[in-house]
């Protein structure tokens, strides 16, 4: 049996190991797989005859986004393997009193805090009034509202809006990412454009108001966690330390797919997600 790479292909008795990709031509005897359940493999084709599945009918996210974990010197861990992870730290997932006191109650409160100093409506009349200084000053206090920011990187935010004309470019460019009409691939890129001209272009700077003010809809982008827990999960999220849009929407598929593959754990929000991340990223436990 001849396979060639990229081809998706069954266990015929596996049937837990689920969707697999073949990682390189096959010479008839030997075939490497990568199988959603259960990692890399090396397979006997003289022992099994794996059932072949057109690509139309065998899509899944991870395989689409592949990134096989050994090539980045990290072992796979299936999502089976990651929830139980989780688990043994959260018991009660993510609707448990521990959960709720050690990663969810104080991003809520950040984000109830959002709601109320940087609303439509609120940043709208501030910016109206040319009130950039106070848009700034309540950027500042929501972004020590939580630890996700580094402090030396809530410093250099703090140090980039000194300048008044600092202060005016980044109070309107928040207020285009967040309530702009355009795509948010061009809000983003903007975005980025005005940190990196005041010295603040972090990743976490980048996503946290994002998450705060819309945390059913946008992730928080920690950049060791949600690469190592990404690389661990075989994802795929095209990381770059540069802000670029690319890294940004793939990180975005990546907690789109762990919320569509949780379902037994019923996460909330990405505040659910990005705790997850954390949670099974290595030396987390």
């Amino acid at each position: 049996m001849l396979l060639k790479k990229g081809e998706r292909v069954k266990h015929p008795i596996k049937a837990e190991w689920g969707f697999g990709e073949v990682l390189a031509d096959s010479n008839g005897e030997k075939v490497r797989v990568f199988f959603v359940g259960a990692g890399e493999k090396t397979i006997s084709l003289k022992h099994v005859t794996l059932d072949f599945i057109p690509k139309d009918e065998a899509a899944h996210p991870l395989l689409d986004n592949l990134r096989v974990p050994t090539e980045s010197g990290r072992k796979y861990q299936s999502l089976a393997e990651s929830i139980k992870r989780f688990v043994e730290r959260f018991p009660q997932g993510f609707y448990g009193d521990r959960f709720a006191e050690e990663e969810r109650n104080y991003k809520v409160r950040a984000h109830q805090l959002a709601q109320e100093l940087l609303s439509k409506g609120e940043l709208a009349w501030l910016l109206s009034a040319n009130e950039c200084v106070e848009v700034c000053r309540r950027v500042l206090r929501i972004s020590n509202a939580t630890n996700l920011i580094f402090p030396n990187e809530k410093m250099a935010l703090k140090d980039g809006l000194e300048l008044p004309a600092s202060q005016q470019a980044f109070a309107r460019s928040l207020f285009d990412l967040l309530y702009g009409e355009d795509d948010l691939k061009s809000k983003f890129e903007r975005y980025a454009d005005i940190l990196e001209g005041i010295g603040a272009a972090k990743w976490t700077i980048a996503t946290y108001f994002l998450f705060i003010v819309y945390p059913a809809e946008y992730v928080f982008l920690k950049p060791t966690v949600t690469q190592n827990a990404a690389d661990i999960s075989g994802f795929e999220i095209k990381y770059r330390p540069d802000l670029n849009w690319n890294t940004y929407a793939s990180v975005l598929a990546f907690a789109n797919y762990l919320m569509a593959e949780l379902m037994e754990l019923s996460p909330r929000d990405m505040i659910d997600i990005q705790s997850f991340m954390w949670c099974i990223a290595p030396g987390k436990l």
